[in-house]
């Protein structure tokens, strides 16, 4: 995959365009303000995997939220796939079924099964009739392997069981870019794994990806491209080789000499 990642940014147009973009938070009774994102810069080809790392509060999550309009930036632009996300006339929930999310707390609805967790988006949203949204939902459990938990409620699901549902919700919506904003950091280390598995799945299948998370050794396994932030910014951008093997920053050699061999 590695030595492919050149080849796709130069081939495709961008999926991902993110130009420059700024935000802050403001000072609250809760605590100081924050610069949480400082003129972040990044481009992400179709069918390109890209893992954001870097220590808690670099502004990864941000980042991620911001690309899937959850956050509101202060300044810059952000383009997805031809689509201007920080355009006031974009319609966002329109836009939103188009880009796949994977967060960290599963986010099920918790009086509903399995399966209607992954029906309703796709009727509430896409307008999809509810028999096809049914026959849909069935193939996506099925792909992540909770089609045998298709009627149980999240309070009856082990975490991983939950997020693997709330990958099939994502995937139902036949997304274009999938973001995943530390997926495995709530689970257990023997259910953590398999959610790997199948994002390993989703790469090979050439969906495009950003992703932020604590796992390397995925990051060094999938990423075509390796991100690292800190204080907001990025630091540096390369394959994971030279991200892991020949860094030219010193911030991040420092970074990934503490947990490159996690």
């Amino acid at each position: 995959m590695l030595s492919s990642s050149t080849d796709k940014r130069e081939s495709s147009s961008a999926s991902i365009q993110i130009e420059n973009v700024d935000k802050r938070y403001p000072e609250t009774g809760n605590g100081p303000g924050m610069h949480a994102l400082r003129g972040v810069s990044l481009t992400i080809a179709r069918g390109e995997v890209v893992v954001i790392i870097g220590p808690s509060g670099s502004g990864k999550s941000t980042l991620l939220r911001s690309i899937n309009a959850l956050e509101t930036i202060d300044s810059g632009k952000i383009v997805v796939n031809s689509e201007t996300v920080t355009d006031q006339a974009t319609n966002l929930p329109a836009f939103r079924a188009r880009v796949g999310m994977v967060f960290q707390h599963f986010n099920l609805f918790l009086h509903m099964t399995a399966l209607r967790n992954v029906v309703l988006p796709q009727v509430a949203v896409k307008r999809v009739p509810t028999a096809e949204a049914e026959v849909a939902a069935a193939k996506y459990l099925a792909r992540v392997g909770m089609l045998d938990r298709a009627h149980a409620y999240p309070a009856q699901l082990s975490g991983g069981q939950q997020q693997r549902v709330a990958i099939a919700r994502a995937l139902a919506m036949q997304p274009q870019v999938m973001l995943f904003d530390e997926a495995t950091s709530a689970l257990d280390p023997e259910t953590v794994g398999g959610i790997l598995d199948l994002m390993r799945e989703l790469a090979n299948d050439g969906m495009t990806m950003a992703v932020v998370t604590h796992e390397m050794n995925f990051a060094r396994e999938v990423a075509d491209r390796i991100v690292f932030m800190d204080a907001g910014a990025i630091v540096e951008i390369g394959t994971p080789e030279q991200i892991f093997q020949n860094a030219t920053s010193e911030r991040t050699r420092r970074f990934v000499s503490l947990v490159g061999s996690a």
